[in-house]
């Protein structure tokens, strides 16, 4: 035996118990299967959150977080290996490279809402990126 999740065109779910899926199919074709509430017989099935292991779901999300969390650090090592950290500085050195002030090159540091809202208003274009903090330190 072999239980289905069912739904109706009308959205109300149902449970079908068949002997197998050619069994399902042979009586959804002819029509043989119908929804409790409204006797509807044009009826799907739909996934059945029991037949998934909860350790399956657990071991899935734990190795997309993990690899989440490597792609984070390649980005975050690749931005301090090959961006000038300016700290604080850093909406001033982006206006002074985008009136040529001083010379393009890659910046990254910290900004205020307020000088961000500037760089925005003045068409220079940038991206911030969260950067795990540095386990070497108390933050």
């Amino acid at each position: 035996m072999i239980v289905f999740d069912l739904k109706c065109s009308n959205g109300h779910t149902f449970e079908g118990w068949f002997d197998d899926n050619q069994t399902f199919d042979k009586q959804k074709a002819k029509g043989m299967i119908a929804c409790p509430v409204c006797e509807n017989t044009v009826v799907s099935k739909v996934p059945s959150t029991f037949a998934i292991k909860a350790s399956q779901i657990a071991a899935d999300s734990s190795c997309k977080q993990e690899h989440l969390e490597n792609m984070g650090q390649k980005i975050a090592d690749f931005v301090e290996k090959n961006f000038e950290d300016v700290g604080c500085k850093f909406a001033t050195e982006a206006l002074k490279m985008h009136y040529g002030v001083s010379e393009l090159k890659n910046i990254r540091g910290i900004s205020t809402e307020k000088e961000e809202k500037i760089l925005k208003d003045e068409g220079i274009n940038f991206f911030k990126i969260p950067v795990p903090a540095d386990p070497n330190t108390d933050t």
